[in-house]
Parts: C-alpha cells; sequence; structure tokens
C-alpha cells in the first residue's frame, strides 16, 4: 500500500500551493458541479488563509499533492454560524479564538480516495490543537463523509446555510477535543 507523507503548512509556506490546492478542490468535487468552482474557491482560500492561526496538513505522494486538511480557530466575531438553524444551546456559537477549530476542507484526490489518506490527514490536524472542539460542516448528500465522521467520533448537531450565493445547507458536525476546564468552587 502507498503511503503519503504529511506535513504541516503555516499560511505563508501554502501560499506556494495555491494552485495545487485549487488542482485537488477540483478534482475531489469534479462531479459536484456549482459552486465548486477555481474563482470562487480561490478567493475563499485568500479569505481563509488570512486568518490567524490558519493551519494546513497536506498529503504528498512522490512531489504530488494528493489531499490536504486545513483549518482555523474562530474568532469572536467570526460569521462561521450564520445561518445556523435554532435550537441550539446557549452559548453554543460564541467564540473566543480558543473554544473551536473550525475544519473548512478535507480533499483528496479522487485516485487516491477510500485509502487511508482523509483519516490521516484528520488525524494529524485534530491532535495537534489546543481548542475545546473542532467544527466542521458536511452535505447531507455526502454520505460517505458522513459515515467517515462519525467513525472518527464526530456528532451531528443541527443545519446550517451559509450566506453565499448558491451555499447548500450542511450539517454541523462537533468533535471534542479537549474537556473544558471547570471553575473551583
Amino acid at each position: 500500500m502507498r503511503s503519503p507523507g504529511l506535513r504541516h503548512y503555516p499560511a505563508e509556506q501554502a501560499e506556494e500551493l495555491v494552485d495545487h490546492l485549487v488542482d485537488v478542490y477540483l478534482d475531489a468535487h469534479a462531479e459536484d458541479g456549482p459552486p465548486y468552482t477555481a474563482g470562487r474557491y480561490q478567493r475563499q482560500l485568500t479569505a481563509h488563509m488570512s486568518r490567524p492561526g490558519w493551519e494546513l496538513v497536506a498529503a504528498m505522494f512522490g512531489g504530488e499533492l494528493v489531499g490536504y486538511i486545513y483549518g482555523f480557530p474562530l474568532a469572536p466575531d467570526t460569521r462561521w454560524w450564520d445561518g445556523i438553524e435554532e435550537p441550539i444551546h446557549a452559548g453554543f456559537t460564541e467564540e473566543d479564538g480558543r473554544r473551536t477549530f473550525a475544519i473548512s476542507e478535507l480533499l483528496v484526490r479522487r485516485t487516491w480516495q477510500r485509502q487511508g489518506v482523509a483519516r490521516a490527514l484528520h488525524d494529524e490536524l485534530v491532535s495537534g490543537r489546543h481548542e475545546q472542539r473542532a467544527t466542521l460542516l458536511v452535505r447531507p448528500d455526502n454520505t460517505i463523509a458522513r459515515r467517515a465522521y462519525d467513525s472518527w467520533g464526530w456528532q451531528p448537531v443541527t443545519r446550517l446555510k451559509p450566506t453565499w450565493d448558491h451555499a447548500p445547507t450542511f450539517i454541523v458536525l462537533i468533535k471534542v477535543l479537549r474537556r473544558a476546564r471547570q471553575s473551583p468552587s
């Protein structure tokens, strides 16, 4: 079995990979149609890479980028939760820059899917985070991803329809990373 190498990239170093990141994105979404376009995704990458704490883990094999995962901590003024469906428990969307790490993308080239690359990327990124929880959004019709996330310990919470044009409705998933510290009584 072939096994890609994993490498962490902060935003400054990942800028040199943007064209390759877009290529993997387009390959992974080749059958999904709008809104999965190069221009929209390049704008998303540019906006996300400027966020404090942005981190990418890339899977490389033979000098080729075969997959990646990236995310960033949610700031107090985040718009990540815009479009969330009620009911949710009080305080669920309150952020301080240290509470929640948002995974924005986990993508693997189609020829590399179902070979453990996504799991390796996921585990590598999540295991090094210091936030209390992580979140990600998954399309309800993406049953393969939903089963994987379920087996990796993610829990569905509600649905969310982002405010960008042609946005689908997603399932919001949460994974506890660290238990919140209890204040002494």
